[in-house]
């Protein structure tokens, strides 16, 4: 998998937690964004990008969605 290559930021509380979530997964980004594509959401690579990397504010819509696609409770995409 890729290492990061810019520190995380601090306008969200989720972009770490999802990308850790995504990747135990086993879920690569690219098929992760088209799976969010056919929840309605139109993200791209790059804004999707900014979210993991908490460089970006992560909308409700976009949390349900996400949740929902890597099948846990919103709850857990925020860490403890």
């Amino acid at each position: 998998m890729k290492i990061r290559k810019k520190q995380y930021g601090d306008v969200n509380m989720v972009g770490r937690r999802i990308e850790a979530i995504r990747k135990e997964k086993g879920i690569k980004q690219k098929d992760f964004i088209a799976r969010l594509q056919t929840y309605g959401l139109d993200i791209n690579p790059t804004s999707y990008s900014k979210l993991e990397g908490q460089i970006r504010i992560a909308t409700d819509k976009e949390l349900y969605c996400i949740a929902k696609i890597l099948n846990v409770e919103i709850k857990d995409l925020f860490e403890e």
